[in-house]
């Protein structure tokens, strides 16, 4: 049976996510066979796995950490908020319909079973599980049915470290406050406290740490520093979103929708010399950037309403119709790109609204959801897109809608589904003008340098990164940075023995 430890947060966006990356990554270097696993995440990255099932990206990136493949059971229920008050429900993988807040409330609990039998997969298989909560283990309001913190350490009798993030300060409140709303078992979980994204001196902390341990007992075992490590976010709460980023020498605008999904499909175009990716939601912040990029949403209609309310669609529709920006729409943004959108089924609010006309295409939404793995090769291209014919690029496909041409226009690439299921041809391209379901594309290093080439072409530039280390290579470069920041900075011996190995 597979040994475990929670890691439970003050708050959202605390550093749960990151630290049991970390954690994880340590245990893997030691040699240890080390899984993930969160029982209830709510966001809008998610990922397909090789059995063409859905899970969310932070237990992706923390098996990546892990050195192993990603398994929907990693993560058996994925909330994916689509309006204001609900969410679609994924089970183990499988959409199971959409609730709002107040019905998945009521019903919850009847996911145990189903979350049971994705951890007993795991505990097959595995030395260690580290466990990640969501939000806070003191929100008494939804205490009562909690199948994510301290229910979910109690089903599996994990021990518990709670990290609280010192960056947006109080943490010493964050984390007294946390325990003193707790009930007496609960709190006996907690074997230790992590405070996270500390600048400055830590023997400044010393009396407050010790003031703490007096008041409750539970050690601080890790102060980690505030670094920038280039890793995958969970939400759309990530610090990479937000606005302020100056443009460089060649400047990529990703539309920030409402209803952002996926937003990890643009990592890759990040950290790189004279490239500037950056998130926008006005016309101001947008300015004259290169490269449009609108990204995936759960909810098209209503975010394709929002861009023409606050004027980004005109704006964006000028920019490529004068042929000043390319644009990629990407799932959601590819079907925003065409004539028309029409949902005879409700699947997101009904009826049919007008597209933004960039292509000649039509798109309608179907109640059953694609989810495939694929590997694909670009047609031929004439025209801005040429040079990059019959690149290759792998990723996945997530959507809910069929999109087709009313007359005679390009196909992007041929793709062939993972799963054996055959082949299919995807996207259009027109002009300066492409669009594609296939999420992750940008993550084969063929794509993404012929489309920077191109950019730096365009404003005869001259770019020198094209012999940079693949995108794996340096996602797991910083694992290991992460991985020495949480040794550095954590007393390991504690944590070791927290899980039950000397």
């Amino acid at each position: 049976m597979a040994k475990n430890l929670m890691i439970q947060g003050t708050m959202s966006n605390a550093g749960k996510s990151l630290f049991a990356a970390g954690l994880l990554r340590v245990l893997y270097q030691d040699g240890y066979r080390v899984a993930p696993f969160k029982s209830q995440n709510m966001a809008l990255n998610s990922f397909v796995t090789e059995e063409g099932l859905e899970m969310g990206r932070a237990q992706v990136m923390q098996a990546e950490a892990c050195g192993i493949r990603p398994l929907s059971c990693m993560n058996p229920i994925l909330l994916k908020p689509n309006s204001e008050m609900g969410s679609q429900i994924i089970i183990n993988g499988e959409v199971i319909g959409n609730m709002s807040a107040a019905e998945y409330f009521r019903h919850k609990k009847e996911y145990i079973p189903d979350i049971m039998n994705a951890y007993h997969k795991l505990e097959r298989e595995y030395d260690i599980i580290i466990l990640e909560g969501a939000g806070s283990p003191a929100e008494i309001n939804l205490k009562e049915n909690d199948i994510v913190n301290m229910g979910m350490a109690q089903l599996v009798n994990a021990p518990v470290l709670l990290v609280g993030d010192i960056d947006r300060g109080g943490v010493f409140a964050q984390l007294y406050g946390t325990v003193m709303l707790l009930e007496p078992e609960e709190r006996k979980r907690i074997r230790g406290f992590v405070m996270n994204k500390f600048r400055g001196d830590r023997s400044l902390l010393e009396p407050g740490i010790q003031m703490l341990y007096d008041r409750c007992r539970i050690p601080t075992i890790g102060v980690l520093p505030f670094r920038n490590f280039d890793i995958e976010d969970e939400d759309s709460m990530a610090e990479r979103l937000l606005a302020g980023r100056k443009p460089d020498l060649i400047d990529i605008a990703v539309i920030h929708l409402p209803h952002i999904s996926n937003f990890t499909d643009f990592n890759p175009l990040q950290n790189i010399e004279n490239v500037s990716l950056r998130y926008v939601t006005t016309t101001r912040e947008l300015g004259v950037p290169d490269l449009i990029i609108l990204p995936g949403t759960k909810n098209t209609m209503h975010d394709l309403q929002w861009m023409r309310d606050n004027g980004l669609e005109q704006k964006i529709c000028q920019l490529v119709r004068d042929e000043t920006s390319m644009i990629i729409g990407i799932c959601g943004g590819f079907q925003m790109l065409g004539r028309e959108i029409q949902d005879p089924l409700s699947v997101e609010q009904g009826g049919s609204m007008k597209g933004m006309g960039l292509m000649n295409l039509r798109t309608s939404f179907q109640e059953m959801k694609v989810r495939s793995r694929v590997k694909g090769r670009l047609f031929p291209i004439k025209g801005v897109f040429e040079s990059l014919s019959e690149c290759t690029f792998t990723g996945y496909e997530i959507h809910m809608g069929r999109t087709e041409a009313l007359e005679k226009t390009e196909r992007f690439s041929e793709i062939v589904y993972l799963d054996e299921s055959g082949e299919a041809m995807d996207g259009y391209v027109s002009g300066n003008r492409m669009g594609t379901y296939v999420h992750g594309i940008f993550e084969d290093g063929t794509l993404r340098n012929h489309l920077l080439q191109l950019l730096f072409d365009r404003k005869g530039l001259i770019w020198q990164g094209k012999r940079q280390m693949s995108y794996l290579e340096y996602k797991n470069s910083q694992y290991d940075l992460l991985a020495d920041a949480v040794r550095e900075n954590t007393d390991m011996k504690a944590v070791y023995h927290m899980i039950g190995i000397r």
